[in-house]
């Protein structure tokens, strides 16, 4: 199972280009796609769920080129769009047989999936409940089972988590971490913490680039005595602002905590704290300033 991208590139007008030079090899694991808003992601993943043609460079599954041969990867794909929509009147067990007909599941198969795929994201009790009642999170989760529908070896998952409260947002995480497996997951996201907690690379994007690709592991190594920790007076944020990363700040009764991201000592008073992945999206996404 391997899927390869070369060269990427689509161009939307003369002058603007929403993904350029883009190459990366993914395999088994779970591959978080990190970017601010506007980055590319979503039209990264519009091309890998052949949705839309790249103008230049390709995407080959297991070695075929997916702009010539759609249906060698369609055919074990899953994808859960940025603005995955429902039937509201539908129940979840009617949506989804309807999602497995234009899957092409036969009858028997479809029914007995569907009643795992329920299990799985724990909806029994749901099922029959018409789709416009459902929350946020139950939303989601009706769109992962109808992903999974044909139990696929690649599943794309755009944004999956916002809107979501904190605990729907963790349940949606761990049931991410429960299936990667066997399978090529792709989260694309702008939330560090949802990358953090269940991805095994992490591929950093930012206007239309591909920045960095490695484990969460290597990109915090490559932090190790850049993150600093003092206290200092409210005044004084605008210009720390201004010259360095400042990736957290807590306000106290005596000024403010500051947490910064350099390269040198920012402040006499500074010291060395460990470094997590909102330091390190900070430090390669502003350029390494």
């Amino acid at each position: 199972m391997q899927l390869s991208v070369q060269n990427l590139g689509k161009q939307y007008k003369q002058d603007f280009w929403g993904l350029k030079g883009f190459s990366l090899e993914i395999k088994a694991g779970i591959l978080g796609l990190l970017g601010p808003n506007g980055a590319g992601k979503s039209t990264f993943m519009r091309m890998l769920a052949t949705i839309t043609k790249p103008t230049e460079g390709s995407i080959r599954w297991n070695g075929k080129d997916i702009a010539q041969s759609p249906d060698s990867l369609r055919d074990v794909l899953g994808y859960l769009p940025q603005d995955f929509g429902v039937y509201p009147n539908l129940n979840a067990v009617e949506f989804l047989e309807y999602m497995a007909a234009i899957k092409g599941l036969d009858r028997r198969s479809a029914s007995r999936r569907i009643d795992e795929l329920l299990q799985l994201v724990n909806l029994v009790e749901a099922a029959k409940r018409p789709l416009g009642g459902y929350s946020g999170g139950m939303k989601q989760r009706v769109g992962i089972a109808q992903a999974l529908l044909n139990d696929p070896q690649l599943l794309i998952v755009d944004e999956p988590t916002v809107g979501l409260d904190p605990e729907e947002r963790v349940r949606f995480r761990n049931l991410l971490s429960d299936l990667s497996g066997e399978r090529i997951v792709i989260l694309s996201t702008h939330i560090v913490s949802d990358v953090e907690a269940t991805a095994t690379h992490i591929a950093l994007v930012n206007k239309g680039q591909l920045l960095r690709q490695a484990a969460p592991e290597t990109l915090l190594n490559e932090l190790e005595n850049k993150v600093w920790e003092w206290s200092t007076p409210a005044e004084d944020l605008p210009a720390l602002k201004q010259k360095h990363i400042l990736s957290g700040t807590i306000r106290r009764s005596d000024g403010v905590q500051v947490r910064v991201v350099s390269q040198t000592q920012p402040d006499v008073s500074a010291r060395n704290v460990t470094p997590n992945l909102e330091d390190a999206y900070l430090y390669f996404i502003g350029g390494k300033q």
